[in-house]
């Protein structure tokens, strides 16, 4: 009966193509949006955790209540020795001080005088450290354009905008004047080693990148971290975990009411990352139930129609003997097959789609011109075990209930009525 059923299926076009058809648009676009949404959280926490927020983050409480202003003047002292008891205690966590500032930069003339000047912000990191995974973590060597990365003390990378709107060379001197720690004016020469352009709007638009050493002597900053980010191995971030982490530091060493106590965040609870994280896997689940919600009802219609098509083969088997509960029944099967068929293709085609989206991307930097997002620029997709039952479960729901709905007008209809209708 089953192979009759799977040849019924296959030769009669009028019974399963449009069925089909729907389903495999449905489950394609629902699997494509699905993987377009575990994308976008991956690529938002990725890219907040590398450049920004840490999977943990140590600051004092004092900074912590003004960092938009990036007071260095509240930032950590000792941070080095900080560090060292961190390792003891935390040690599957990789621990980076850093150091955010902002300031002019001015590019001077073979006479001193100024050439060019522009606003930056900055970010300073361990880059010549021999231990530090700093720049395998901002992978520079895929972001540098143009010459190399720092080498020595005071040389800095530049975005690759800046360079060509300013005009300026690899090996030119730039002069930072910013602000010191104690609050006085700060000026320091660099020399450009390399321009970047990391695909992240943000960074890529003023981020100028320098070793935290000549920041800290520059800034007045001794020893001194504005930021000491955590990182679990292979940079994967691991939530739960670092919740557990940070309660148990904040319990034993931050004290309320302590200005320059240490403070632990965790990734979500910085850039309201909690709240967008939350709602983007929400929206993943209200994308799948909506698409199967508006399927059902494409295919309860669709049905319908057949039904009443095939009114008067239900009456001829019922004529011969069969129960309505059989014919029902071999209805259902009928319809679980028609949703296999279905969900195999638009998982192929979405799962084709979401590949690509993975691996090569959609460039959207025209688009992005004026984000301020921790975000990269390219659209990406993220394909997990779970996108294959994403796809199967709601082809194969969507076409039972729509037949089951659609179905029970034929348990509904007496026996004499449909005699009468195969008569007429």
């Amino acid at each position: 009966m089953f192979k009759f059923l799977v040849k019924g299926v296959l030769r009669d076009k009028h019974r399963s193509l449009f069925p089909v058809i729907i389903v495999s648009v449905g489950v394609a676009i629902s699997v494509i949006m699905y993987t377009y949404i575990l994308g976008f959280i991956d690529d938002m926490t990725r890219t907040n955790a590398i450049y920004d927020t840490g999977h943990v983050k140590i600051m004092t409480r004092a900074y912590h209540e003004i960092s938009d202003q990036i007071p260095n003047d509240l930032a950590l002292t000792n941070s080095d020795s900080l560090i060292n008891k961190l390792e003891n205690l935390y040690p599957e966590l990789d621990w980076a001080p850093r150091i955010k500032f902002a300031g002019l930069l001015d590019i001077p003339d073979k006479e001193g005088t100024t050439r060019a000047q522009t606003t930056v912000n900055g970010l300073a990191m361990n880059l010549l450290g021999k231990d530090s995974r700093e720049r395998n973590r901002f992978k520079l060597h895929q972001a540098l354009q143009n010459g190399h990365l720092p080498e020595e003390p005071g040389e800095i990378l530049i975005p690759a905008s800046i360079a060509k709107n300013m005009n300026v060379e690899i090996g030119d001197v730039a002069t930072l004047i910013s602000s010191s720690a104690r609050g006085g004016m700060a000026i320091y020469n660099f020399r450009i080693a390399g321009t970047v352009e990391f695909g992240v709007q943000f960074l890529d638009r003023n981020t100028i990148i320098a070793d935290i050493s000549d920041l800290r002597y520059a800034l007045n900053m001794e020893n001194g971290s504005g930021e000491i980010l955590g990182f679990f191995e292979n940079d994967l971030y691991r939530s739960q975990k670092a919740h557990q982490i940070k309660d148990q530091f904040n319990e034993k060493y931050s004290v309320e009411g302590r200005e320059f106590s240490p403070l632990m965040l965790a990734l979500e609870d910085q850039n309201n990352l909690g709240n967008l994280l939350r709602i983007s896997r929400l929206e993943a689940y209200i994308i799948v139930g909506v698409f199967v919600f508006v399927m059902s009802l494409v295919l309860w219609n669709s049905g319908l129609m057949s039904g009443i098509r095939r009114y008067g083969e239900v009456g001829v088997r019922i004529a011969i003997g069969e129960s309505k509960v059989r014919v029902y029944k071999e209805m259902l099967i009928e319809t679980v097959l028609i949703g296999l068929f279905g969900s195999i293709i638009g998982l192929i085609i979405g799962l084709g789609a979401s590949f690509y989206l993975q691996e090569v991307g959609i460039n959207l930097t025209g688009m992005m011109k004026d984000s301020t997002f921790l975000m990269s620029t390219v659209l990406r997709a993220k394909v997990t075990p779970g996108a294959y039952f994403i796809g199967l479960i709601p082809g194969l729901l969507a076409t039972v209930i729509g037949k089951a709905m659609a179905g029970i007008g034929i348990l509904k209809r007496e026996t004499a009525q449909l005699f009468r209708e195969l008569e007429g």
